[in-house]
């Protein structure tokens, strides 16, 4: 016991040994507040950031914001905030806000916003909900997200399809897809490539064929996997303490993509897939030119340019079963936000860079480098004919429609997501029904969640009454 009690001991203080290499650092240079901003891109989002950054810099004489490229920085935010050494400014997902909040690893903002004249009046109102939780404001967005589906239109006129018209139904998105999918087969001693809608039943249902091209993979959709129950109309909490992940739309999610491993064949798909490497990379079966249709957000532009220049593709709001939306497009939304850790050293600075942000002309800036669209509901002449996401509108559109959808704002949400993936790897292997997976889901989850609330309902009061102190800072 004791040599378990001093290896954590060590572990902890390697921890803080790290964190502190990645901290704060000095308080003023050069007569400036020296204001430490961890952020989680890299890559071209982190130049685009970083460029607003030194604007900013130079555009007064009294704060320098530094900023740090930090992976996996929810999880670090979290040590360094119960360290006592967090950040100035840290940038997150909003899906972290109810879980960052209830721990007591963020300060509210309301105060701050209040004396600025910052108000739900400025943003899109899904995404200024996305920055709240039980009532505070815990973060502004810098750039917004959701989905749409990219197609690659010279694989639509091979297949005989419009390149002009992509799917306008689940239905037509599911033809399409099995006509866009090809494979290897031998007939008669030799070997032919044709397209899967021209398969024999017989064919089909032996699967000895190898897959060379899909349509749409339904596990080819990065970090919004879990929302796949969006488009088909699923619940995935009752907004208050009861689970639902074996609510019915969510069933037919998995009985869906139970089906996609029914008809392709398991060893089929597992090879196709083990023949790709990282995600967004010109290793992935979109960018590769083998897969023709993927679910993305705004950024795949960039990808795009980077790993595929060639690629002739469109983009459209993504189908849902019939009967979802009532009519409007629907698409799975988030927010890149910027918050103030608790125990932040420059909290008033911290909060003056954030408000700079929030000026359109900064938030356009570093929407267009990163070619994405802002929280803000009014939009600059001219910011959509010259960003250069030709399909800017589109996203546009799609953030501000009443079908648009965000994960569930769970504290335990990566908790849940992770049951969520479990449950997908099962009925993928076709072990489960989807029924049967998703009930142990909900019981897991739900577990989890009431241990959380027998915590909250002890702790919260205290915790709301921390917030409203806050409220003149």
């Amino acid at each position: 016991m004791h040599a378990a009690r001093c290896r954590w001991s060590a572990l902890a203080a390697l921890a803080l040994a790290v964190l502190a290499g990645c901290g704060p650092g000095p308080s003023s240079t050069g007569g400036r507040v020296v204001v430490s901003y961890w952020e989680k891109w890299s890559g071209f989002e982190a130049d685009a950031m970083q460029a607003v950054v030194d604007d900013f810099n130079r555009s007064q004489g009294r704060i320098e914001v530094r900023m740090l490229s930090v992976s996996g920085v929810d999880t670090k935010l979290l040590l360094a905030a119960s360290s006592g050494h967090p950040p100035d400014v840290a940038g997150l997902w909003s899906e972290n806000i109810p879980d960052f909040s209830e721990k007591g690893a963020l300060t509210p903002l309301d105060g701050g916003l209040a004396k600025a004249g910052i108000g739900a009046e400025r943003y899109v109102p899904f995404f200024w909900e996305l920055c709240r939780h039980r009532g505070f404001t815990w973060g502004l967005p810098t750039t917004p997200g959701c989905v749409a589906l990219f197609y690659n239109k010279k694989l639509f006129r091979a297949a005989g399809l419009d390149p002009e018209r992509p799917p306008r139904t689940f239905a037509e998105f599911e033809e399409m897809s099995r006509r866009l999918t090809i494979v290897d087969i031998e007939r008669g001693g030799r070997m032919a490539r044709v397209s899967f809608s021209e398969l024999t039943p017989a064919e089909r249902l032996g699967r000895h064929y190898t897959l060379v091209q899909v349509g749409h993979l339904p596990q080819d959709a990065g970090m919004f996997l879990s929302g796949w129950g969006c488009w088909f109309g699923a619940r995935y909490y009752d907004g208050d303490r009861k689970v639902v992940a074996d609510d019915a739309g969510q069933v037919a999610t998995y009985d869906w993509l139970r089906e996609t491993a029914q008809t392709y064949g398991v060893d089929n798909l597992r090879n196709f897939i083990e023949g790709f490497g990282v995600a967004q990379s010109g290793q992935t079966p979109f960018l590769g030119g083998t897969e023709a249709m993927v679910v993305q957000g705004p950024w795949m532009p960039n990808f795009i340019a980077k790993y595929a220049p060639g690629l002739e593709w469109g983009a459209a709001a993504c189908p849902a079963a019939e009967g979802v939306g009532g009519g409007s497009p629907v698409t799975l939304a988030q927010c890149d936000v910027v918050a103030i850790p608790r125990g932040a050293s420059h909290p008033k600075e911290a909060f003056e860079f954030i408000c700079y942000l929030q000026r359109q002309e900064v938030a356009e800036k570093l929407a267009r480098a990163q070619q994405k669209f802002t929280a803000l509901r009014s939009v600059s002449p001219g910011f959509i004919e010259h960003h250069p996401n030709p399909a800017i509108g589109l996203f546009l559109a799609l953030s501000r429609s009443p079908a648009a959808r965000s994960v569930p704002r769970l504290s335990i949400w990566h908790e849940y997501d992770a049951e969520l993936a479990v449950a997908r790897e099962r009925v993928l292997s076709l072990r489960f029904s989807s029924a049967d997976a998703l009930r142990e889901v909900q019981e897991r989850v739900q577990w989890r969640l009431d241990r959380v609330m027998r915590r909250w309902d002890v702790v919260g009061a205290e915790r709301v009454a921390e917030w409203r102190a806050y409220e003149d800072w």
